[in-house]
């Protein structure tokens, strides 16, 4: 199973976990982290993963996201394929950013997609069949391979 998680995602365990919404995301991101670094999953990076993450203002999350992502097994950078696969979800209707992490994850071959971005969800799920792979939110996607 190859897993692109995006930065909403990777940011889950330092957000206000007195919200019970993100202590559970944080859980589940924990959990996949933790299977990824076991080599039963393979993580998927990206440089806009790097690129999010260089913009983060906060100095010490900006170490501590550069560091995780850095656990990564796979690393995808920019490419014709990731332009054109960019360009056909900017069409779609995602913003910039979010055609561009699709694209890699589409070139990366991922098998899912996770985020925590209700906005991101949404719109995948209107364009599900255009898009080559799951994208999920990590606790409903992690439950799916749970039962399997």
């Amino acid at each position: 199973m190859r897993l692109y998680l995006d930065v909403c995602c990777l940011n889950r365990p330092f957000d206000d976990q007195s919200v019970v919404r993100n202590r559970l995301e944080a859980e589940a991101v924990f959990l996949i982290i933790r299977r990824c670094r076991g080599q039963i999953w393979t993580w998927l990076s990206s440089s806009a993963i790097d690129y999010e993450i260089r913009r983060a203002p906060d100095l010490q999350r900006r170490a501590l996201l550069t560091a995780l992502s850095c656990e990564a097994h796979e690393f995808i950078g920019l490419s014709a394929a990731v332009e054109k696969h960019g360009r056909h979800f900017k069409e779609s209707g995602f913003h910039r950013l979010d055609a561009l992490h699709l694209a890699l994850a589409a070139v990366g071959r991922a098998d899912a997609f996770l985020t925590t971005d209700d906005r991101l969800l949404r719109r995948a799920e209107k364009f599900r069949l255009e898009i080559p792979f799951i994208v999920g939110n990590p606790i409903s996607w992690l439950l799916k391979e749970e039962i399997k």
